[in-house]
């Protein structure tokens, strides 16, 4: 069996320049731990209040789960509030963006339809220097550490 507590984990927490309110922690707690997961994968993700995942598109369906926040969920053109727990789907390639407009930290994991993820964002992550996140890029280099 697979599982992996959050304490586990390394978090990533990446910013974009000049835009102190789109940063966030987050970590794929899957990769690198076994094939065990062929069909899927998830990403784990927290957002102080008034902090943003920049507008971004991902190769797979998302189904997103709020455990815990309110946030400000914009899908291709729409944009609403979802308060956790609460699901939202968001489509393959379709443009989306997450903001924590709540008072306590934003918590909310992404189940994807897909083993690995491309993933191109509006902004350029720091301290990457880079706007597309590969999945499996990720899980390489992990397992040459």
């Amino acid at each position: 069996m697979l599982a992996v507590h959050l304490s586990e984990v390394s978090f990533q927490e990446p910013w974009v320049e000049g835009a102190p309110h789109q940063r966030l922690r987050f970590v794929f707690p899957l990769l690198g731990r076994g094939s065990e997961n062929e069909q899927s994968s998830l990403v784990y993700f927290e957002l102080e209040p008034g902090n943003e995942l920049v507008r971004h598109t991902d190769s797979a369906e998302e189904l997103l789960f709020i455990v815990q926040g309110r946030l400000e969920v914009s899908i291709g053109d729409e944009t609403g509030i979802v308060e956790g727990p609460s699901f939202a789907l968001v489509p393959a390639l379709a443009p989306h963006g997450v903001r924590n407009i709540g008072s306590e930290t934003a918590k909310v994991a992404g189940f994807f339809t897909s083993r690995y993820i491309v993933s191109h964002f509006e902004r350029e992550w720091q301290p990457m220097g880079a706007s597309v996140v590969d999945t499996a890029q990720i899980e390489q280099q992990m397992l040459a550490q």
